[in-house]
């Protein structure tokens, strides 16, 4: 594997940050996760933009050009010959001291790893998923905004832990409010009469590709979507549920706290959206 660090690529084995990176010492810096299919990269440029966009929140600047990051991210998957797989864009705010203050860090550092990813075993996307919801809530806008994909993660990750303590793969994160916003590392959608919502952003749930993708392609076939502020009693009484996510793609839910979603099985309005889904994956984003 070759990964691109600050405009060179190293082997696995030599591809290192100092010890006194932010990004490691303190969480500080941003990422993307893109996927590559069929020698295409899918919605490159949205992820890049959202890149800058987190970038600009804490403000960290990137020292590269959008135009820049685009070639060096399609690069990197020619030179580890990827036609389907996952990217990791990272951007560090770079070495300094092991003061808080960023002052010390002279240049941030872009990291690049093109491999692969399977975040669930392929049998749940045909059965579907139980989740929970979990204690832990969604990080307050007034504390880290959920729009910043930021690379500290321990919010998300201490729900997870809760969703694999009690057995599952993914957990329902909800707000200050009791609101849901989303799972640790996807945003959710319930299907009711045919009519898809999901929460919006406002209740904490991060700026998502594949679900503005997906609200696209609902909008699209006919399908009325709307962003109201949901409950759990929503997502118990919904004919249908899934997640959506760059990683995951589009995931059915069955279950949630126990309460059988439907009649138990992945529906059809989330079947269909699957079929568009990857469908539009073969026919866009920037050839490698």
């Amino acid at each position: 594997m070759k990964i691109y660090l600050d405009g060179k690529y190293y082997s696995e084995r030599d591809a290192k940050i100092s010890v006194f990176d932010h990004g490691l010492l303190y969480g500080d810096g941003v990422f993307e996760g893109i996927r590559a299919y069929h020698g295409r990269v899918f919605k490159l440029k949205e992820h890049i933009d959202r890149l800058f966009y987190s970038a600009k929140a804490i403000l960290l600047e990137i020292p590269m050009s959008h135009a820049q990051l685009m070639e060096a991210t399609v690069e990197t998957c020619r030179k580890n010959k990827i036609r389907d797989g996952y990217i990791r864009l990272i951007v560090t705010r770079g070495a300094g001291s092991l003061g808080l203050s960023p002052k010390s860090c002279k240049r941030p550092s872009v990291i690049i790893i093109a491999g692969s990813i399977q975040l669930y075993p392929p049998e749940l996307y045909a059965k579907g998923l139980s989740i929970v919801t979990v204690p832990t809530t969604r990080n307050l806008h007034s504390a880290l905004n959920p729009a910043i994909k930021s690379l500290n993660y321990l919010n998300n990750i201490l729900a997870k832990i809760e969703a694999n303590n009690s057995g599952v793969e993914e957990a329902v994160m909800l707000n200050a409010e009791g609101f849901v916003a989303e799972c640790t590392g996807d945003n959710l959608f319930i299907v009711k009469n045919g009519a898809l919502s999901t929460p919006p952003l406002s209740a904490g749930a991060l700026y998502g590709i594949t679900r503005q993708t997906v609200i696209e392609l609902a909008q699209e076939a006919g399908l009325n979507v709307s962003e109201p502020n949901l409950t759990r009693y929503d997502l118990f009484c919904a004919d249908e549920c899934f997640l959506t996510g760059t990683g995951a793609e589009i995931m059915p839910v069955i279950k949630i706290d126990g309460r059988v979603i439907g009649n138990g099985k992945p529906g059809a309005i989330t079947r269909r959206l699957e079929e568009e889904y990857h469908a539009l994956t073969k026919v866009s984003g920037e050839t490698i």
